[in-house]
């Protein structure tokens, strides 16, 4: 069962990327804000071509075709790879392989927010997303786009304090891996779900008839391994 939504690509040059996509929250906040940024604009061209006449109107829906298909797409092909309203919320758009997005994807990804607002209010883009643990509405999905945290992500913390004790049997290198990461995920997972992915690695624990079957004793015991493996030793645990 997956743990987070955390999606691991690698790059054509064989550089492996851990990519966070961004839920319907993160974005339906991001749109508002640029929905915010256009409608000052249509009130400041709709004042700008008020006196102009046929010719004004003519000018005002060119402009407001332009900024609502156009807009997206000019950001999202900037540096930042993301519109003002993606860049105040921390998120960026990039192809599913990671790299920056393509003038042909970004393109598609926007014309096809017309299906993604039927029947009405983004209600089919929000439903697609809610049923993708990437969280991709239709115009992603045809595009080939993935919508992320531009920050770094940080899988693994600090390993919470626990008495280092030698485990059962000698370990893999991808044994001590597995254990020294979910060691490191403390704060990113609940206690209880924590809990049952330590009782999992019972086998590798130096079982004791003390704590046996008590709630929470196969997660001290693990941690107690993953410091072991880290190199701490119970004589220098202080």
């Amino acid at each position: 069962m997956q743990l987070d939504t955390i999606r691991a690509v690698e790059t054509p040059e064989g550089i492996h990327l851990s990519l966070r996509p961004a839920g319907p929250m993160a974005r339906s906040l991001a749109y508002l804000i640029d929905m915010g940024i256009r409608i000052v604009i249509y009130i400041a061209m709709g004042i700008a071509t008020s006196r102009l006449g046929g010719m004004g109107g003519a000018a005002f829906l060119i402009g407001v075709f332009a900024l609502e298909w156009l807009y997206p797409v000019v950001f999202e092909l900037s540096r930042s790879a993301a519109t003002p309203g993606k860049r105040a919320m921390g998120l960026r758009v990039v192809m599913d392989s990671g790299l920056p997005v393509t003038p042909a994807a970004s393109l598609v990804r926007n014309l096809l927010r017309a299906a993604d607002f039927m029947p009405g209010l983004y209600a089919g883009g929000i439903a697609t997303m809610l049923l993708r643990t990437d969280f991709k509405r239709l115009g992603d999905m045809a595009a080939g786009t993935l919508v992320v945290y531009g920050s770094t992500v940080r899988l693994h913390g600090d390993i919470p304090a626990a008495e280092p004790r030698a485990p059962a049997r000698p370990l893999s290198m991808r044994e001590q891996t597995a254990i020294v990461s979910w060691a490191g995920r403390a704060t990113r997972l609940t206690p209880a779900r924590f809990d049952e992915l330590a009782r999992l690695a019972e086998p590798l624990i130096a079982a004791d008839a003390a704590g046996t079957g008590v709630p929470g004793a196969s997660t001290r015991r693990l941690l107690g391994v993953a410091h072991w493996i880290t190199g701490r030793r119970a004589d220098r645990a202080s």
